[in-house]
C-alpha cells in the first residue's frame, strides 16, 4: 500500500530510499514472515543460519531454499541488508560508527566499513585499510 502512494520513484537528495523490508517481497511461507519480522525489529541480534533455520522451525538446508524460493537470495545476505540499512539510519542519526556498527550488528566500525564497501551503500571512496579500490 506504501509503494503505491509515494511519488517519486527516486527520492531526491540525500534522502533514504524505500526501506529493505518494503521492498522485499511479502513471503507466502508464514514461519518465514515470522522470521522476517523478528530480523528487521532487531538487525542487532545474533542470525547465522542455523539460528534462524531453528527459530523457522526448519532445517537450514529447507530455510535457505525458502529463502532462494520466496526472496531471491540467501538468508546472510538478507540480514547483511537489514543491517546496512539500520547502520545507515543510525549514522544518519548523528550516531558514531562505531556506535552504528555495535547498534546494527557489525560489531565494530572496521566490520561495518568492510560490509558497506562491498555493496552499494558505499558512495565515497573506502577508506578502511584493507577495502577494495573504488571503481
Amino acid at each position: 500500500m506504501a509503494r503505491s502512494l509515494v511519488v517519486f520513484l527516486q527520492r531526491p537528495g540525500g534522502q533514504s530510499q524505500f526501506s529493505v523490508p518494503s521492498r522485499t517481497p511479502r513471503p507466502k511461507n508464514r514461519p518465514l514472515r515470522e522470521l522476517l519480522d523478528a530480523v528487521a525489529a532487531d538487525p542487532a541480534g545474533s542470525y547465522s543460519v542455523p539460528e534462524l533455520a531453528a527459530a523457522a522451525g526448519t532445517s537450514t538446508r529447507q530455510l535457505t531454499r525458502l529463502f532462494q524460493r520466496e526472496l531471491g537470495t540467501t538468508p546472510a545476505r538478507h540480514v547483511e541488508r537489514l543491517r546496512l540499512e539500520a547502520a545507515q539510519t543510525l549514522l544518519e542519526a548523528g550516531h558514531t560508527v562505531g556506535s552504528a556498527a555495535a547498534r546494527s550488528g557489525f560489531g565494530s566500525d572496521e566490520s561495518l566499513r568492510r560490509h558497506s564497501c562491498t555493496t552499494s551503500v558505499c558512495r565515497r571512496p573506502c577508506t578502511a585499510a584493507g577495502s577494495p579500490a573504488p571503481r
